[in-house]
């Protein structure tokens, strides 16, 4: 099968979406309500954009995973598949809650002059939580997925296939998330982590995204097609949601804003992005230690930027450099170099 090298640009940029959007936080005066460290100089002007990001910046990464499930099955069997998602995830997620986790929240407490505490049990993924959820859905679509894979010719693959080569077939995408929301009713919508909203929306998430790869061309040529009208629609309904009172607007149209824009990036990246480069390659193998490693960077530069007597914009980079380039030189001299260490951040051993 003919790799998809835009996925796996979209699967790089919405981790360094998450890592982005994270930095943000600590430029938010809330930001430590949720366990960050916060700036005691907020810019809060920074919330603009970090809104527009916020409806779609996780969903887009369970579409991708789900993608990703569609290539993995189709050299092994439902063992082999299992034991490779669990030696990719579960391990990750077990030394995330054993190690990275802890020695993050043991920054923040020290900062905030907070006794340390932390218990395994109940058990705490920190900002790994979404391994978790992809865990269990590879677990429940794991039969439906095998199906489609055995009769990709049978009836409900070539229905699958004829509903996402046409451009009403998007509609079903919108009223599965649209009943969800009307169903969970989450407040806020944006509140993914470890919620029964998070939750429902990566499972339809991660089916999606494997019925978009099964439809073939058809679906790229498809949103390759609208991706204008899908970015317009997409900046139309942000831009009536900057004009209500707090950018409050209720949950269904959040929803239909999340997937019009996930559906502008998939088309974009698809038109543009669809093609190898040693950048790739690199970041690609990168981005999931860097993000598993992220955090503790994150916490540690906050700690000195943040009293540093600069202009907020200026910390605003510094904290993003520090964190981002602290993450990939540990990628680049130990996680990628030292071959018992790999399996822990979700790589191969080397042979």
């Amino acid at each position: 099968m003919k790799r998809r090298f835009d996925i796996d640009w979209v699967r790089v940029i919405a981790i360094g979406l998450l890592l982005l959007y994270h930095v943000a936080i600590g430029f938010q005066s809330w930001g430590v309500m949720i366990g960050f460290i916060a700036n005691p100089k907020p810019w809060a002007s920074l919330w603009i954009p970090m809104t527009m990001l916020n409806v779609w910046r996780i969903p887009l990464l369970f579409f991708v995973s789900g993608m990703g499930v569609y290539f993995s099955l189709q050299n092994r069997n439902w063992k082999q598949l299992l034991r490779e998602r669990s030696s990719r995830i579960l391990i990750p997620l077990v030394f995330g809650i054993v190690v990275i986790v802890p020695i993050s929240i043991l920054i923040l407490h020290l900062y905030y002059n907070i006794e340390f505490s932390y218990n395994l049990l109940p058990y705490n993924p920190g900002h790994l939580w979404f391994l978790g959820n992809i865990f269990v859905y590879v677990l429940l679509w794991s039969p439906v997925f095998f199906y489609l894979k055995k009769n990709e010719e049978g009836a409900l693959a070539r229905a699958i296939k004829k509903v996402f080569s046409h451009p009403l077939g998007l509609l079903t995408v919108f009223t599965a998330f649209v009943i969800e929301v009307l169903i969970v009713q989450p407040n806020p919508y944006e509140l993914y982590a470890v919620t029964w909203h998070g939750f429902f929306l990566g499972l339809l998430a991660f089916f999606f995204g494997f019925c978009f790869v099964l439809s073939g061309e058809g679906f790229w040529k498809m949103i390759v097609w609208g991706r204008w009208l899908l970015l317009f629609a997409a900046i139309a309904f942000y831009g009536y949601r900057l004009t209500q009172p707090q950018m409050r607007v209720p949950g269904y149209l959040l929803a239909i804003e999340s997937n019009l824009w996930i559906f502008s990036v998939l088309a974009f990246a698809s038109r543009y992005l669809n093609q190898p480069s040693k950048i790739l390659t690199y970041l690609s193998q990168a981005a999931y230690p860097v993000y598993i490693l992220h955090m503790i960077f994150l916490y540690s530069a906050s700690w000195l930027i943040f009293p540093l007597d600069i202009p907020v914009p200026l910390q605003f980079i510094l904290l993003l450099v520090f964190t981002a380039g602290g993450c990939l030189i540990t990628y680049e001299f130990v996680v990628r170099r030292v071959s018992f260490i790999r399996p822990l951040f979700g790589l191969k051993r080397k042979e």
